[in-house]
């Protein structure tokens, strides 16, 4: 071979090493495009959407937590979505106003401004939502192919619940994130259960014990995994269960909770007919018990099981609920969440995730088995959400959302060629036996699909926890749901640039949440229970007009939809005109 013709073979070779990574890197582009319009509409929603009603407990909670290693204020969540958003609020210099107690809780002021410390607190909270996305996207291009993993994205980058819900100072993100994340992780462990894939497990489920009191039964569902999975299928004999490897994930999850809770050590103590159980840096709990038995034990952690009892406690005594036009003191309808599904969830979702169940269960779809394995999570998930008697919201079950996203990741693979097939998920593989006329049509119901949902849930942009089903319209949605499916209280911004544009207005006031209007910088009058005015305007927000948090008074605030309504801001405020007499 001549010099020239070695060279020009060398660089072709070159050429087609350096080709397979220019395009990866422009794969890339299409998932960090996606992830890139998310971010802009966390932002939008950030800049517009005043506090919610909870969001300020979770700023002083957690502040409490890190400057004074204190788990005692409204302890019914446990530390780490806390610890994490206010993070960027540990400084002096970021103060909360306070008074009253959980639920008469309100916040006065904030230091040095509202929006200040909602950008750095929240910010974390999108963050995990790029995590969730990143991890959806991975999780389906292992499942299915890279195709299916942009469409299952690009579904979530336009979701309003993810936006709205990844965009505050809750612990509600994290508790997604964190039982998407422990099941992707039990599907992994089941297909190489390595030591390091055990660590990475029970790393997995201590973050899933410190993101939520919801997330226990989780924790089982992934122990049953853990105990019974073998390389050859499942083991039903009690015998040959893994319970050195379950024991291990045990050990580091409980480990990490322990970090999560500053190594704090509580001591519980039983003597003549009195409990007495005491914590570091708080006050201990005395209560008088009939019971001869007498005992002092050390528990670490302790404060994750009182908070673990106190929601016990609270689920058990239900929680006011407004549902379908009905109030109720206690809450818990079975039909609550699988209708806040269909009223909640983008329509174009569900339209995707029934249609391909379908295809599934008449074994048109073959379900790969790592997505059986998760499936387990979301099915146990809803079953305790069903039995619930803690009505209050959508987000309550968003931890079912990513699956059903995953899940519908697999429309792409009935859309792609024999060749696409074989390229992405290798020559092995069985490829689809549709029709490429078939194929072609999917594909562009795929796409027209994701335009749809686009279109949907800008409709309500950037309010989006307010957001409905487009079968209902948007002034009447208070008539079915309420509280943090439609009003927690974050108008506030949106009345304060609308009595910007109305200075003139004497303005009366009755909104669902925890922060005060002067905070904001508002001048308006607080409307009372039942107090009737004249001559101004009257803005009464969604939860209060369905009169969910007035037990005996439901109906204190309906006597406004007698006059007109002149605007809804927000989304959630519904602004009346009342004349003078």
């Amino acid at each position: 071979m001549s010099p020239a013709t070695e060279t020009q073979a060398r660089n072709e070779s070159a050429g087609f090493q350096l080709r397979p990574r220019r395009y990866a890197r422009l794969r890339l582009l299409v998932p960090f495009l996606l992830i890139s319009y998310y971010v802009l509409q966390c932002g939008w929603f950030i800049r517009t959407q005043s506090f919610t009603f909870d969001e300020p407990v979770h700023i002083v909670t957690g502040q409490d937590m890190w400057r004074h290693g204190r788990f005692e204020l409204w302890n019914d969540h446990p530390p780490l979505g806390r610890l994490l958003c206010t993070l960027p609020l540990i400084g002096a210099r970021w103060q909360v106003d306070v008074g009253g107690h959980f639920p008469e809780f309100r916040a006065l002021g904030f230091h040095p401004d509202p929006q200040q410390m909602a950008w750095r607190g929240r910010l974390v909270t999108v963050g995990l939502g790029i995590l969730l996305g990143a991890l959806l996207w991975v999780t389906a291009r292992r499942m299915f192919s890279e195709g299916a993993a942009n469409f299952a994205l690009a579904l979530y980058a336009f979701s309003p619940a993810v936006v709205a819900h990844f965009s505050l100072v809750t612990t509600d993100g994290i508790g997604v994130l964190s039982i998407f994340a422990a099941a992707v992780q039990v599907a992994r462990w089941r297909r190489n259960a390595n030591l390091g894939q055990t660590i990475l497990l029970g790393v997995a489920c201590g973050v899933l014990l410190l993101s939520k009191f919801y997330t226990p039964p989780m924790f089982l569902v992934a122990m049953v995994w853990v105990l019974i999975s073998k390389p050859s299928g499942f083991a039903w004999n009690p015998l040959r269960w893994n319970w050195a490897k379950a024991a291990a994930v045990a050990v580091i999850a409980f480990l990490l909770v322990w970090v999560g809770y500053f190594f704090h050590v509580s001591r519980l103590t039983m003597r003549d007919g009195t409990m007495i159980a005491t914590f570091p840096n708080r006050q201990p709990i005395v209560k008088h018990l009939r019971t001869p038995v007498n005992f002092s034990i050390p528990i670490p952690a302790g404060e994750y099981l009182e908070g673990l009892r106190s929601v016990a406690l609270h689920n058990h005594r239900g929680h006011q609920a407004f549902f379908m036009g009905v109030f109720s003191p206690k809450g818990g309808w079975k039909l609550y969440y699988p209708v806040v599904i269909l009223l909640k969830w983008p329509t174009t979702v569900l339209v995707l995730f029934l249609a391909l169940l379908l295809l599934a269960l008449r074994r048109h779809f073959r379900v790969p088995a790592d997505l059986l394995v998760m499936a387990t999570f979301p099915a146990v998930f809803l079953a305790f959400a069903i039995k619930s008697h803690i009505d209050i919201g959508d987000r309550h079950v968003l931890p079912l959302y990513p699956f059903a996203l995953l899940f519908v990741a697999g429309w792409w693979q009935l859309a792609i060629s024999p060749r696409e097939w074989a390229r992405t998920r290798g020559t092995a593989a069985q490829p689809p036996t549709v029709a490429p006329w078939r194929q072609r049509a999917v594909l562009g119901i795929l796409i027209a699909a994701v335009a749809l949902n686009a279109a949907d849930g800008l409709r309500y942009a950037p309010d989006y926890i307010s957001y409905f089903t487009p079968f209902l319209a948007p002034g009447q949605s208070y008539k079915v749901l309420s509280d943090s499916n439609l009003d927690w209280g974050q108008g506030l911004l949106a009345l304060r640039r609308y009595q910007q544009d109305h200075p003139s207005e004497k303005i009366y006031l009755s909104y669902f949440g925890s922060v005060e209007p002067p905070a904001y910088g508002l001048r308006t009058e607080f409307l009372e229970p039942g107090e009737r005015v004249a001559g101004a305007t009257v803005v009464v927000s969604a939860t209060q007009l369905t009169g969910q948090m007035q037990q005996e008074a439901p109906d204190a605030f309906r006597w406004v939809l007698r006059y007109p309504e002149k605007a809804i801001l927000n989304h959630s405020l519904h602004v009346f005109v009342v004349p003078r007499p």
